[in-house]
């Protein structure tokens, strides 16, 4: 079912893009002095929001359709899953983001630092969105 495979790439991208936030480009950006570490965050988390909040939306889009054509729990699951980034995003992670991006690089400092600590872990939990609805969409994809 091409639907559900193409389900499968946007979560499978969501997921990588996520995997590697955390894994990689986060540890990176903390290792960077206080004001570099918010002047870096701001684009990077711009941009990343731009890429994946679409992935989120038309992969739970296509796993939405793929449980309505195969009944298969799994679909509905994984997308549920990957659209479930959006409300968390806006309820839980966004008061971290708009604090910080109200910030100005003079007022960069200890609690910039711990806001951006903060976000990773909240980030954490959209990685682990898109690995769980990718888990379901391989599974319900290899084994119908």
């Amino acid at each position: 079912m091409i639907i559900g495979e193409l389900a499968l790439v946007a979560a499978a991208v969501f997921s990588g893009a996520a995997v590697y936030v955390s894994a990689c480009e986060q540890p990176a950006r903390l290792a960077l002095d206080d004001r570099a570490l918010l002047m870096e965050w701001k684009p990077s988390y711009k941009h990343g929001a731009a890429m994946q909040a679409p992935l989120a939306l038309v992969g739970s889009l296509l796993g939405g359709v793929a449980w309505w054509q195969a009944s298969d729990w799994r679909w509905l699951l994984g997308a549920v899953a990957l659209i479930s980034a959006w409300p968390y995003t806006l309820l839980v992670v966004r008061p971290t983001n708009d604090r910080l991006n109200a910030m100005s690089p003079e007022d960069a400092g200890p609690g910039s630092r711990v806001l951006i600590t903060k976000w990773g872990w909240l980030h954490l939990v959209r990685t682990g969105q898109g690995i769980l609805a990718t888990l379901c969409f391989l599974s319900a994809s290899a084994w119908p």
